[in-house]
């Protein structure tokens, strides 16, 4: 018996210091190698000399007045309780909604007509702002159309709104 805990406590001692100390210094070590610190450290993006944002992290703009709200925002969340999709962030998801469906049909021509809302908040003409999407819409994946949302809010407030 007392070989056997022996045994376990010299396994415990070493799985501690393989799993404990070894592996995450080994990944911190890692994450410090030149072109991965970046990423590391959250892909913050700065503007200004302020940090933004993250480009990896959807985090949507908080406005305090919605009919007057400048800003694009991330993907709408199925588990929001608002019909445009704002939620919390850390607890997203997708409605399995068909194309046919009349509440994502509407749901969708809600998010579509608030979409111009940020051209009439911003005073921009609506030729810069679809010019400003199309710039910052790229096709990651499989070919489904993306947009990073940050950098388009970024150019929006860089390109003159008010």
């Amino acid at each position: 018996m007392l070989k056997q805990t022996k045994a376990g406590l010299r396994v415990l001692l070493v799985f501690t210091v393989i799993c404990g100390i070894i592996y995450p210094l080994s990944v911190w070590a890692v994450s410090r190698i030149p072109g991965l610190e970046s990423r590391a450290e959250g892909s913050v993006v700065t503007a200004g000399g302020q940090a933004a944002g993250s480009s990896l992290i959807g985090i949507d703009p908080v406005a305090p007045d919605p009919a007057h709200d400048p800003y694009f925002h991330t993907r709408p969340s199925a588990t929001a309780s608002d019909p445009m999709g704002q939620g919390d962030p850390s607890t997203s998801g997708a409605s399995n909604k068909g194309g046919f469906n009349q509440d994502l049909v509407s749901a969708i021509q809600q998010r579509k007509d608030a979409i111009a809302r940020v051209a009439r908040n911003t005073g921009l003409p609506d030729d810069t702002v679809r010019r400003l999407v199309e710039q910052h819409t790229t096709g990651y994946g499989i070919g489904i159309p993306g947009v990073n949302v940050l950098e388009l809010n970024l150019a929006v407030a860089a390109a003159g709104a008010h």
